[in-house]
């Protein structure tokens, strides 16, 4: 009776100290799934979870993470119709993904429509740490978890592209003056002034620096920290190297309407060359040998999860 009392009187936050949640592999729901040319793709898919799966249960075997399971949930958006969750990976598709999820709610008519603003402003979709702890549990239960993720350098170098070479009205003031205060010798007053122009190298130096001037930003975050891939059983893991058509597939797994397909459009600076290895090597030549190596060794957990090879 006293053990029932104590455990009334806690507060519902406290019982997700600490949670584990084991990530067995679920067998994905191919009923949807129209013609035989998804084969490759479907093989593909079920080596990367078990790769994911065989990863996770030497790394994990003994390590259990203490947070709250709202905390695990809060880059998950939400799309009830087709009862799916999709992790947020910024600089992988999301963009994209964020408009696919506002059509299959009915909230668009077309993918093609929206804005980069509304897709990211609007406020449009919900997400899992915006429900009561029954459900979160029910839709991590019962729902479809899906991400995309895309090598850890060109993730990096594209992000540093699209925040810092472009006009930006948040990056420059405040991540950009820090940057430049802090790891800029003699920095001319302009520069201090406005954040802009901010080197590859000095970027590397602020993201290494455990003594940073300016807190981590989701677009440079790893991913074992935005979306917990151990911790939370992800049914379908899609790279960014092969994004049309792993998306194709997993719309036709979820039941999406027959015209849906994944946009082929970039979302902001289409004239831009996209981050290709060719491009990333040339920004890494900006950095020292033990910048690379640490730069590596930052994002080590995600290169090992998902496979890819080391640059």
């Amino acid at each position: 009776q006293l053990h029932e009392q104590q455990k009334a009187s806690e507060s519902p936050l406290s019982w997700f100290r600490g949670v584990y949640l084991p990530p067995a592999l679920h067998p994905l729901n191919k009923t949807f799934v129209k013609g035989g040319e998804w084969q490759d793709i479907d093989s593909t898919q079920e080596k990367r979870r078990a790769f994911l799966q065989d990863f996770c249960g030497k790394y994990n075997s003994r390590k259990k993470l203490q947070t709250h399971l709202v905390h695990l949930v809060s880059r998950i958006y939400v799309e009830d119709r087709h009862k799916v969750l999709y992790c947020e990976v910024p600089k992988a598709g999301c963009s994209n993904w964020k408009r696919v999820l506002m059509v299959l709610s009915g909230l668009a008519a077309s993918a093609n429509n929206i804005s980069h603003d509304d897709v990211h402003y609007g406020k449009h979709l919900r997400k899992l740490d915006s429900y009561d702890l029954k459900g979160i549990y029910t839709r991590l239960n019962m729902y479809t978890k899906f991400i995309f993720v895309r090598d850890p350098m060109e993730r990096l170098v594209s992000a540093f592209r699209d925040k810092f070479e472009h006009p930006n009205s948040y990056y420059h003031p405040v991540f950009g003056k820090a940057i430049i205060k802090k790891y800029r010798h003699n920095a001319d007053e302009e520069a201090l002034k406005t954040g802009s122009g901010v080197k590859f190298k000095e970027f590397i130096q602020y993201l290494l620096d455990s003594h940073r001037p300016v807190g981590m930003d989701i677009h440079w975050e790893q991913v074992s920290k935005l979306c917990y891939p151990c911790l939370i059983n992800y049914d379908f893991i899609g790279k960014f190297e092969t994004l049309e058509e792993d998306a194709n597939y997993f719309l036709q797994l979820v039941g999406a309407p027959a015209n849906l397909k994944f946009p082929k459009f970039k979302d902001r600076h289409s004239s831009d060359e996209r981050t290709s290895t060719e491009v990333v090597r040339q920004y890494l030549k900006e950095l020292s040998k033990e910048e690379r190596q640490l730069t590596y060794d930052f994002y080590y957990l995600d290169y090992l999860m998902f496979n890819y090879t080391s640059p």
